[in-house]
């Protein structure tokens, strides 16, 4: 691997204003759970900009770079202070074509760039859909990123870049920070059978013990993959200070028996919870409609910020964008390996003046 970590979470939150240099002041966690109601964030049914908060994390309040998803159930409320809203493309049985196109147009022309993030289990006519506009506009402004987490998953690693999308990182960076941010963020679900679950591998006996009565199981599936009977435990937890969304089939029991607040809460130190909608693309996700979905990340924007800027930047040799690990977001190219290794050579880019592109 490419990248160059300057610092865990863990020792980033607890650096104080005269650490170690760049590094930010990160206000400690407090580890108590509360709850706290879904605020629902105000969509629209076409693309907009964003509207950026009154000042971002470096204080400033410029028209943010624009975070796009493929559902208005993944637009998550933050936790603490102001985020940009999103912008959320419409499936291709509800929009035409050429309407998504002039959006989308009107929408890079006035934030520059696009950062679309969508789960992997999006239908497959969907993602044609969002690769046909790109093409149409000949833009290399527009990325998209399919994501191997949970939607509710999907939808928390997106607030996470809208809460970056007012500082002063590239565009490249942005986008490339997806894969990094991804793998802090602890994904699961409680769920009521794993007969169609593919996304773990499962048992014999637990296929077998899912049709009994009553059975429950937790599911962890990132950062590793972990299938647990429902008592009196949880998976190992993250090590450092998160704020756990919960989306639910149902209402929670009135009285005890909530495995996510009562168990997964406490053990897991979290500062805070936050309910909001089931997401329509779980149902898919996880192969049963009878699921409790629950995504821990970190909420602070300045740990976030702290983190991507650990990480050593390079430009991307196909299309130029700054950029950290080693895939571009935009162009999706690869970073030439090290010695010892073998990749394509990227093509030779000339600086001559390239025609107006949106």
């Amino acid at each position: 691997m490419r990248q160059a970590f300057v610092g865990s979470p863990q020792a980033i939150a607890g650096a104080g204003p005269q650490d170690v240099q760049g590094r930010f002041s990160a206000a400690p966690f407090v580890d108590k759970v509360r709850r706290r109601q879904h605020r629902p964030v105000s969509l629209c049914n076409e693309l907009r900009p964003p509207q950026p908060p009154a000042a971002g994390v470096n204080g400033e309040a410029d028209v943010p770079i624009a975070i796009a998803v493929t559902s208005p159930d993944l637009v998550l409320s933050p936790p603490d202070g102001q985020a940009p809203d999103a912008a959320v493309f419409q499936p291709p049985d509800a929009q035409p074509l050429d309407t998504a196109v002039t959006q989308t147009a009107i929408l890079l022309d006035q934030c520059g760039y696009v950062v679309t993030l969508y789960p992997d289990s999006l239908p497959g006519a969907y993602v044609r859909r969002l690769h046909m506009i790109r093409s149409v506009l000949e833009t290399d402004r527009m990325a998209l990123l399919p994501v191997a987490l949970p939607p509710l998953a999907v939808g928390v690693l997106a607030r996470q870049l809208r809460q970056l999308s007012v500082s002063d990182l590239s565009p490249g960076v942005l986008a490339s920070a997806t894969r990094l941010l991804a793998h802090y963020v602890y994904a699961g679900a409680l769920l009521a059978t794993v007969a169609r679950l593919d996304r773990v591998e499962v048992g014999l006996g637990t296929h077998l013990g899912s049709l009994l009565p009553g059975t429950r199981f937790g599911v962890l599936v990132n950062p590793a993959p972990r299938l647990v009977r429902v008592a009196e435990e949880a998976p190992e937890g993250p090590g450092f200070g998160t704020f756990l969304t919960v989306a639910r089939d149902r209402p929670a029991p009135a009285r005890g028996g909530d495995w996510v607040l009562d168990v997964i809460a406490p053990q897991w130190h979290v500062q805070g919870v936050q309910e909001a909608p089931l997401p329509a693309e779980s149902t898919r996700w996880w192969g049963t409609r009878r699921t409790v979905e629950f995504a821990a990340a970190i909420p602070d924007p300045s740990v976030l910020y702290q983190l991507v800027s650990s990480v050593r930047r390079e430009e991307c040799p196909w299309c130029g964008v700054e950029l950290i690990g080693d895939r571009c977001g935009f162009c999706a190219g690869p970073l030439p390996r090290a010695a010892g290794g073998h990749a394509l050579d990227p093509p030779a880019r000339h600086r001559a003046a390239a025609p107006t592109r949106y």
